[in-house]
Formats: C-alpha cells, structure tokens, sequence
C-alpha cells in the first residue's frame, strides 16, 4: 500500500488495511528533520512519523518501508545522519532512499525562485551512507532506477531485510505489473497477459483527476472507468 503521508495516516485506516488483507505498507518520513520538512511545506511532523510506524507494528505489519530523500534543501551530510540514527532505533523492512528529483508539480519546482538561495546537495558520499546505515539494518540492495532532473546525477536505490523485497517495485519499472489505483491524482494501469505479435504487452491507462474535490464528486466516474478498462478482452 503505497500511501505513506504520516500526516495521512491514522488507527482506524491502518486496521481497515489489515483487516483486508494488505501486509506491505509505506510510511514515508523523507527526512527526519523538522526543519527540513517545514521549508520543503510538507505538513507532517517527525513524531507522527514515529507515531504512525509504531501504531503499525502494534497492529501486525511486518513488512513497512520507509523512504527518504537525498539532496533536501540545506540538508547537510550530519543532518542525513541524524535521520538514518533514527530510522535505525524504528527498524523497517524496507528503506527506499531517492536522489532528489525536481518534477514539474512538485513545491521546490513550483516556487523555485524562494529557494533560489537554499543549497541543495546530494553527493555519493550521501548515497554511500545511507548504503552503509542499510547494512547495519540488515537491509540489502534489490533495485535500483533513475529520473531526470535528479540531484547529483545520482539514483533511487531500494534496499530490503531478506525475504521482504518489494518485487512490485521492479516489475512496475519493467512495465509488467497491473496496477489498480486508488485516490486522486492516482493512476490505475492494465498490462494485458497476452503478448503482441512483436513480444510486448499491450498496457492501457486510467488518470483519476488530481482535484481531491473533484475526485470526491466524480467517484462514481472514476470507478466507472476502471470497470471499462478492466471489462474489456
């Protein structure tokens, strides 16, 4: 379930997922500096990233990931970490770390020119810590990919305890995997099983609308088309 805002999560949603049947969840803090997060406007604090990790153990989830961002706007390397001291003390299965990526919706891209002066750096002295913290966790490496824009020319890197890797993660990449998604903005996508004459699948798409009260409005449309594109042969 890769829906990991803390500032999102809550008991209740957590025991829906459990209750049907979910066992690979995300809670993704991006960094555990707090100031860090109130300059990047992300609205979820560093102790409800805590809160929401431990709620989900006492609930039975024993495969969580978390991910984090290298390259944050005056982030230095003690400040990363800092934050690997402080996933470690949580122990998740999983620990995706990204090279910042500035994409064309995202608030750093958005308003640029008020962090214009802010520094922002991500070195392979970055990714090797995290490498190392990941050893120490016992978390191994299992994929890897890269987007444009990324700070450093650097990588994502997905690292994972022994029999908790994320396959969904690399089959997504290789365009392999049907993905019914849920939300606004969200994306649903059906790779047909029956290969094409030339050895590729035909894969189709559904956009839900990003507007969330629009997407409350129109819910009814939205599942309207996901039952179209999955009714068809």
């Amino acid at each position: 379930m890769e829906a990991g805002r803390p500032d999102s999560i809550t008991r209740e949603k957590l025991e829906v997922l459990r209750k049907w049947g979910i066992t690979r969840i995300s809670i993704n803090p991006q960094t555990m500096q707090q100031r860090t997060l109130d300059l990047i406007g992300r609205r979820h604090s560093v102790e409800q990233t805590v809160e929401s990790f431990e709620i989900a153990r006492e609930l039975g989830f024993d495969d969580i990931n978390m991910d984090l961002i290298m390259g944050l706007p005056e982030e230095s390397l003690e400040d990363v970490r800092d934050t690997l001291e402080q996933i470690m003390q949580l122990k998740p299965d999983n620990l995706t770390v990204h090279s910042l990526a500035l994409k064309r919706a995202a608030r750093l891209n958005m308003f640029k020119e008020d962090y214009k002066d802010y520094k922002m750096v991500n070195t392979q002295e970055h990714m090797d810590l995290t490498a190392s913290y990941a050893k120490k966790m016992k978390l191994f490496p299992y994929y890897l990919y890269r987007q444009k824009g990324m700070a450093g020319n650097l990588e994502n890197v997905g690292y994972a305890k022994e029999g908790k890797a994320g396959v969904y993660n690399i089959l997504i990449m290789e365009e392999k995997q049907t993905i019914v998604a849920c939300g606004a903005g969200a994306s649903t996508k059906r790779v047909w099983n029956e290969p094409n004459p030339d050895g590729t699948h035909r894969i189709e798409r559904c956009e839900n609308v990003k507007d969330v009260a629009q997407y409350i409005e129109r819910i009814d449309e939205m599942i309207e088309r996901k039952q179209k594109l999955f009714a068809e042969e």
